[in-house]
């Protein structure tokens, strides 16, 4: 795909997620529970990380649901569902998205249909702006930073704690990415 194709995909994916209200969720502005914060925590992005949703529909769509104008359609990113039952084994899974909540929960409900991968769900309303800009501080969790990690396509993601980030390469259609399988021996290594 083009730099000018990925750049309007993800454009028009922006759109998608934002044409929806700002869903919250009081569970989730809370600080993670304590017994979460005795593991490390893997803390996800997920469009264009795990997933990548679209108005438009392909031949290696794996889910769809109603939206407000539109129909989205979801495509998992290659070994998504083996790379979230790896590291839901050694690591507390966090997903933190700047989606909002209803549209991200429809994703996440078909990506974890029985709750046993992501162990928490962060949303467009737990980020805040830096100089203009959508970031996940991820201070505002309540997170222990040692013991945290976010991956994330967006390195303005975790820019204020640079230490605790992993740029993952943006994901679109390619059914040959390997990036998650790449990923995973590194994530066993910041569990030990």
């Amino acid at each position: 795909m083009s730099n000018r194709k990925a750049a309007a995909a993800g454009a028009s994916t922006k759109s998608i997620r934002r044409s929806r209200g700002l869903a919250h969720n009081a569970k989730t502005s809370s600080s993670l529970p304590n017994k979460i914060q005795e593991k490390k925590l893997l803390i996800l992005d997920l469009d264009e990380t795990l997933v990548h949703v679209s108005g438009s529909l392909q031949e290696s769509c794996a889910h769809s649901f109603p939206g407000v104008n539109c129909t989205y359609y979801v495509y998992l990113r290659p070994y998504v569902h083996k790379f979230l039952e790896r590291v839901s084994e050694l690591f507390d899974v966090v997903i933190f998205t700047a989606s909002d909540q209803d549209y991200a929960d429809q994703v996440l409900d078909f990506l974890d249909p029985q709750a046993k991968l992501i162990d928490r769900r962060y949303y467009c309303n737990s980020g805040s702006y830096d100089q203009g800009t959508y970031v996940k501080d991820l201070r505002r969790l309540g997170v222990d930073l040692a013991k945290s990690v976010l991956v994330d396509n967006c390195p303005d993601n975790f820019r204020l704690q640079k230490d605790n980030g992993i740029k993952i390469q943006s994901w679109y259609f390619d059914q040959q990415d390997e990036e998650l399988l790449v990923l995973l021996p590194l994530e066993v290594g910041c569990c030990r």
